[in-house]
């Protein structure tokens, strides 16, 4: 038997030495062409699609074969063994696949060198400027469109510099002078739009001016924030944390996040330090504040991301207990901003209680008039989707692209039988769901981002709302039940301007969905397959709008049913779709321990480490921002 001691934990000589792990006879003198590689688990993509397995740790890093050897695949450290060969013989290329691959060749996707450089590498600003907005209110503060027409201060501004945002996106336009000028402002807006940084930059710009409250150090009993940031899940918190931090980067401006699922005595120290703005959820900032770690009498600034699916998760009753009930200073005498993808009733009535003489922005959908994100409906019955992912995956793999790819599955058993069987047949693929504690979802998210396995096989529950910048191709191996939930999906791709792919199998089961396809479809400026519209004229009849028939915002125009969003004010009868909406995000208000809060070098490469025996793979612990940059 052969043990490979070659490599460590802490580097050449340095930090505790790893155990040894098994290399297969095959591996045993085979040279490492390329030692970066090696060492962080990359490899081509091609290189990763011809292997006959993957998961074999040898050498210090991620090595591709091992189709001896099987470890039990499993939820433990020791994560997925070697890999069987492909069995997936490719015969003489289909028209579908072929298609798919000609789509893949004129798509504009984003390459290492823009997914290095921040929040303005990469957009599509062209395609941005083409999107309609729309603002309503009294008094609208004008647009800008630069930066620094802006007094946002000198500090933000070397950060906005350092991030690469060149130009504000269309929700930045008007947001910021929205809201620099103190306004009330309730926005619809996708996520990947840059809303996140249209309620960040004006925060922290007025927190500079009027003096930060988070003192020089030490402890406070009793936490103080200025500013307040509401979202649904600890996922969402920690993305909009993360942001924060890369904004307000050597300004003073002290950013804390709180949500559940984790130590709450670690995010009271980290309170105690000191607090300008706090990002939470509900669940978690309600018991702070019960235990009277927490007070709102300071703040001046709240924000609602992602109100919609607050509300949809059942967070309405803590949402208004925290805002009216908890001595947070009453609307007039503080500034709230409410970003929210669809406005269903409960969300107009939420902006009525806590919004006054609020403006209402609707910035439309990214994509609507220049077709970024192409949608392709494939009749396809369930026996055979398997056969057709896989045509879909290997044409891909013809164009030489180590493109992410998200599939979408109805139950958590369909996503880990899929990620076996791609996993089996040669594909590096991985899943993430409900049932994976978080440490298995933040590794297999890491894993996805990082590019070591581009295929991420995902529930609803488990995937909305997840932030990952270049996903090229979504597919939606079971479509959902309803038209919401297609939308949420398609729009993991396309973002930011950048174009993107929506592959859906449409089966004889998803016939109630026909209609609203076909809808959403011609409305996008999208081609509707013959088959697709005479399915839609045999089901008009039947589909009932799957549950409570969500209105997205934006889009502008009016007049379809698809199309804009007036200022329900005046009349909110009217709507449609008219925009991709942010996605919503899974994981409720509890979890397991996502990660310390300082999160370190932002641009730092994730650290893999190596655990012996028959294969498997461990991410580091630390979190990977893919648009960071170093601090």
């Amino acid at each position: 038997m052969s043990w490979d001691f070659t490599g460590g934990r802490g580097g050449a000589g340095g930090g505790r030495a790893r155990l040894p792990s098994y290399v297969p006879p095959h591996l045993r003198n085979a040279p490492v062409a390329n030692p970066y590689n090696a060492a962080y688990g990359y490899s081509p993509y091609s290189a990763v699609y011809n292997a006959p397995g993957y998961g074999q740790y040898g050498g210090g890093g991620y090595v591709l074969g091992g189709q001896q050897d099987f470890a039990p695949r499993g939820r433990g450290r020791r994560g997925r063994g070697g890999q069987r060969r492909n069995e997936y013989e490719s015969s003489s290329s289909s028209s579908f696949a072929d298609a798919i691959a000609e789509k893949f060749n004129e798509l504009e996707v984003l390459g290492e060198e823009e997914a290095a450089g921040g929040g303005g590498g990469g957009i599509n600003f062209e395609a941005y400027d083409d999107i309609p907005v729309k603002a309503t209110g009294n008094e609208v503060p004008p647009p800008v469109e630069r930066f620094d027409e802006i007094d946002l201060g000198e500090g933000l501004m070397q950060n906005i510099r350092r991030c690469k945002y060149s130009k504000p996106t269309p929700v930045q336009k008007h947001a910021i002078p929205i809201a620099v000028a103190g306004r009330d402002l309730m926005a619809c807006a996708q996520t990947g739009s840059g809303k996140t940084a249209a309620f960040c930059f004006p925060i922290i710009s007025t927190i500079l001016k009027n003096g930060l409250n988070s003192g020089p150090g030490g402890t406070r009993t009793v936490a103080q924030p200025s500013a307040l940031i509401l979202s649904p899940t600890r996922e969402l918190s920690c993305q909009i944390h993360e942001e924060a931090k890369k904004f307000a980067f050597k300004t003073g401006v002290r950013i804390v996040v709180a949500y559940g699922g984790a130590s709450i005595q670690q995010q009271l120290y980290n309170l105690e330090k000191g607090v300008d703005i706090l990002v939470a959820t509900p669940g978690r900032l309600a018991d702070m504040i019960d235990r009277g770690r927490v007070s709102l009498k300071m703040i001046k600034h709240l924000a609602l991301d992602e109100a919609d699916r607050m509300l949809d998760m059942g967070f309405e009753p803590q949402i208004r207990k925290i805002v009216q009930q908890m001595g947070m200073p009453p609307p007039g005498q503080r500034q709230t901003m409410l970003f929210s993808a669809t406005f269903p009733d409960e969300i107009q009535r939420l902006a009525s209680d806590f919004l006054k003489d609020y403006i209402f922005l609707s910035v439309g959908r990214v994509g609507s008039s220049t077709g970024l994100i192409s949608q392709k409906i494939e009749l396809v019955q369930d026996m055979d989707k398997r056969s057709h992912i896989m045509k879909l995956l290997h044409g891909q793999k013809a164009n030489g692209k180590r493109d992410l790819t998200l599939v979408f599955t109805e139950t958590k058993k369909g996503a880990d039988a899929l990620e076996y069987y791609l996993s089996m047949s040669g594909l590096p693929a991985i899943a993430i769901h409900g049932d994976k504690v978080q440490m298995e979802r933040e590794r297999a998210l890491r894993s996805f981002k990082a590019g070591v396995t581009p295929i991420l096989v995902a529930t609803d529950v488990a995937s909305r709302g997840l932030d990952i910048p270049n996903v090229s191709h979504v597919i939606n191996f079971d479509l959902p039940k309803d038209i919401d939930d297609y939308v949420h999906r398609i729009g993991r791709t396309g973002r930011a301007g950048k174009s993107g792919l929506a592959t859906a199998f449409f089966s004889d089961q998803n016939m109630p969905l026909a209609k609203p396809l076909v809808e959403l479809m011609k409305e996008s400026n999208q081609e509707v397959p013959p088959w697709l519209s005479e399915y839609a004229k045999s089901s008009s009849n039947t589909y009932s709008g799957g549950g409570r028939y969500r209105r997205y915002g934006g889009g502008g125009g009016g007049g379809s049913r698809h199309g804009g969003y007036d200022d329900y004010r005046n009349d909110y009868s009217g709507g449609g779709y008219g925009g991709y909406g942010g996605a919503s995000y899974g994981g409720y208000d509890s979890g397991s321990y996502y990660g310390d809060n300082d999160y370190g070098g932002y641009a730092a490469p994730p650290a893999w480490s190596g655990l012996g025996g028959g294969g498997g793979y461990e991410l580091g612990t630390e979190a990977v921002v893919a648009s960071g940059w170093d601090m």
